[in-house]
């Protein structure tokens, strides 16, 4: 690894400007095809063999035109009006008209139709057209979803507000991560800058890390061609993908700073930093990758889809730390120290001396109490973890002012909470549904006549007469015993608010309820409802009729999510822990070096999890992160927290352990090998958590809550892993192991693939042959 890692170090200094000509031109061409092939983000949830997807495939089977839901467009009157005033109503029905006129969707229902189900609140102040679009989540765009308020805000005056719910209102609430990105740039900058002392060193990290995640954001958007991507799919990507980025390019930078004033020339010393800090990265990135892949295993696809678009983000890191830093460094050459800090003298920095070695002399000298006292912090940080309860933030957890979040309040205020998640009942009816068929018949033949009736004619008693033999056809569609005794009992169900009248297919063979809760889309009463329907309500209702009922609808997915990601956690934890260990005992060949980083990682883990679910589930410090209440554990935050967290602390982890064994190997002595380890990577470990730990906390900004909790998480995780266990409690440890941390069964070392990133051998055998 290490001479692959050198050539490649050695061909970017020498071709070092037709390097960067080609990332260049990559950032260029896949940038360009991004824009032309444009974003197409979704939260469509696939769950193979769960109740909430075998609803979803009979809904698109038999009702594809309620496949994708409902989109209420909702309206709140202004003061002293109602929407049953002549203005009010006037734009509503053109509204309605024109979604209706639209190619784009199946229908749309006025408030004020016969087909209406409670569109009206009581006070009648605000009320909803219900538009069913042909446009899934996926293939939806932001300019066909604000198409969706322009239609509505035609008649802007005659509203207080006007929104448009759903996923065509997420479209347009997309929060935006730029603030975050430039505080989280700002912030890497400035740590650098004190960590290098110039400002040419400090530019090279950014720029690498700028490089790699434009590509790998530009490769995320081509994807979300061909698949469904999460719409916190960028923000996650961008998060991890600055963090990585800039910490790889400051290990590999740092290293060379050391090599140039050993007297290497700049090229040598690029490649010679690729080759041994590189390794590093490589090994710590692809510990990184491999845990994200692992999320595979798991077998849920949007869980799946976050891991291997991370992956390719941070893969592309990697690349741009080895092979566009050394052209840049080889480029720079001795001017990579113009704008030194006047207070910055590297040539009299000494590890072997100053704060971290002090640090280093005092925990190895008393290692009991480093040990207690960071396990002590570490398990009261862990606590809250033991109450974590996965779920899903709603709509009203989005930030205040956007389409989505107005949407949610309206309808609350005027519908309840509930109407923001409806659940929807699909049937499977083995024995067609037993329609009133001869009233049927009457009731279409009476409707294609009344259709041929030029509007502007029709009287008013025609308009009646219509609205009633529609009513009738309606009504006859759902007459089926079985359907109005399964309706009745779902009615009787606790924190059930209403259910609207079944729709059957006209073949009979299928139909849907909408249930609507008392209660939230994120409320713990709407999990026991999908539990209480789909254990007791429905077997009962179905039992015996040759019926299979199904709980559908994203509210109930998103419970099915949570439950599938708890089952799946321990498989996932699992296949990430065995092979970090299989790793680590590659490359440092020890049994328990790899143990302790195992148990270390856990710990650490294990504490963010903790912060995680104290600062989300308490009013003061969700307030503190920008949010207006306690908000549910997003069910797929701590599965890819768990994946990030242990593959990003890998980077500490080897970067740590590396020169520990080189001081070991060198001199033989267990305890100096700890020490000056420690005291030379102190500095550096703790500026790459700092830039880390910046990123992350920047995220906190983002106005999705999903986006918040993993930035709290990892910015936990990454602060307490580069300071409590790798500056506190590995130390103790490998104090205490002495020389058996390095030692590995003779039998074992024999039939393991020999596999080195630390490069000593390799530049010892080059310097020795005048290489």
């Amino acid at each position: 690894m290490t001479g692959v890692l050198y050539s490649i170090g050695r061909i970017s200094g020498r071709f070092r400007w037709a390097v960067v000509a080609a990332w260049v031109v990559l950032l260029a061409a896949v940038a360009i095809g991004a824009s032309a092939a444009g974003e197409h983000l979704s939260d469509n949830l696939t769950l193979p063999g769960t109740d909430s997807q075998a609803a979803t495939d009979l809904l698109q089977s038999e009702f594809p035109d309620q496949a994708n839901g409902m989109i209420p467009v909702v309206f709140v009157a202004p003061k002293g009006k109602t929407v049953n005033s002549s203005d009010q109503k006037s734009a509503i029905e053109a509204a309605t008209k024109s979604y209706e006129d639209d190619k784009d969707n199946y229908s749309a229902i006025s408030p004020f139709s016969s087909k209406a189900s409670d569109q009206i609140s009581k006070d009648k102040t605000i009320a909803y057209i219900a538009v069913t679009s042909k446009l899934s989540p996926s293939a939806m765009s932001q300019e066909q979803a604000q198409k969706f308020l322009d239609v509505a805000e035609r008649d802007k005056k005659a509203w207080h507000q006007v929104s448009v719910g759903s996923y065509a209102g997420d479209k347009l609430s997309k929060p935006s991560s730029r603030t975050s990105e430039v505080v989280g740039l700002v912030a890497a900058v400035i740590i650098l800058l004190l960590t290098f002392g110039a400002l040419v060193a400090m530019t090279m990290p950014i720029i690498t890390a700028i490089f790699g995640l434009g590509v790998g954001l530009s490769v995320l958007t081509l994807v979300s061609t061909v698949s469904d991507v999460p719409t916190s799919a960028p923000a996650l990507a961008t998060m991890i993908g600055l963090g990585v980025g800039i910490d790889y390019g400051l290990f590999i930078v740092t290293q060379h700073g050391h090599l140039l004033a050993a007297g290497h020339d700049p090229p040598e010393a690029a490649a010679r930093a690729t080759a041994t800090a590189g390794g590093a990265v490589v090994f710590a990135g692809g510990t990184v990758i491999i845990a994200l892949l692992s999320l595979l295993v798991a077998g849920i696809p949007l869980v799946s889809t976050l891991g291997y678009t991370s992956a390719i983000v941070v893969l592309l890191a990697v690349l741009a730390a080895i092979t566009l830093l050394p052209a840049l460094l080889s480029i720079v050459g001795h001017h990579i120290h113009f704008g030194t800090l006047p207070w910055h003298d590297i040539a009299k920095e000494n590890p072997k001396e100053g704060a971290w070695h002090s640090w280093a002399e005092g925990v190895t000298g008393k290692p009991w109490i480093a040990i207690v006292a960071s396990v002590a912090v570490l398990v009261v940080l862990s606590v809250p973890m033991f109450s974590m309860t996965l779920g899903q933030t709603d709509d009203g957890s989005a930030a205040t002012g956007t389409q989505t979040r107005e949407s949610y309040d309206a309808l609350t205020t005027g519908f309840g909470p509930g109407i923001n998640g409806p659940l929807l009942i699909a049937v499977d009816m083995q024995k067609p549904a037993e329609n009133d068929q001869s009233k049927l018949d009457d009731t279409k033949s009476q409707e294609q006549q009344l259709a041929q009736v030029p509007d502007p004619t029709t009287d008013q008693q025609q308009q009646q007469q219509q609205l009633e033999q529609q009513q009738k056809l309606y009504e006859s569609k759902s007459s089926d015993p079985r359907l109005q005794d399964m309706k009745s009992d779902i009615e009787k169900t606790d924190d059930v608010k209403t259910v609207s009248q079944p729709s059957v297919n006209d073949s009979g063979s299928a139909a849907v309820f909408q249930v609507i809760s008392d209660s939230a889309p994120s409320d713990e009463s709407t999990t026991d409802l999908v539990t209480d329907l789909r254990d007791t309500v429905l077997p009962k209702a179905t039992k015996g009729n040759g019926e299979t009922a199904y709980v559908g609808g994203s509210t109930a997915g998103y419970i099915d999510l949570a439950a599938q990601i708890s089952s799946k956690l321990p498989l996932v934890i699992a296949v990430v822990l065995i092979v970090s260990f299989f790793l680590l005992m590659l490359a440092f060949r020890s049994i328990l070096v790899p143990i302790k980083a195992v148990a270390m990682n856990l710990l650490s883990i294990g504490a963010a999890f903790g912060v995680v679910t104290y600062v989300f589930t308490h009013d003061w410090s969700a307030q503190l992160v920008g949010l207006e209440g306690p908000v549910p554990i997003v069910s797929f935050v701590p599965l890819m927290m768990f994946a990030i967290l242990f593959g990003l602390s890998m980077d500490y982890e080897v970067f740590l352990m590396t020169h520990v064994r080189e001081e070991f190997i060198a001199t033989g002595d267990a305890h100096r090998a700890v020490v000056n380890g420690l005291a030379g990577t102190a500095r550096v470990i703790t500026s790459a958590a700092l830039i880390m730990v910046s990123v992350f906390c920047a995220f906190v900004l983002s106005g999705d809550p999903n986006i918040k909790q993993f930035g709290v998480g990892m910015a936990a995780a990454v602060l307490i892993d580069a300071t409590i266990v790798r500056c506190a409690l590995v130390p103790g440890l490998m104090k205490l192991m002495g020389p058996s941390a390095w030692s590995l069964p003779r039998w074992l070392d024999r039939i393991l693939p020999r596999f080195s990133i630390e490069g000593r051998e390799f530049f010892e055998k080059r310097d020795s042959a005048g290489g």
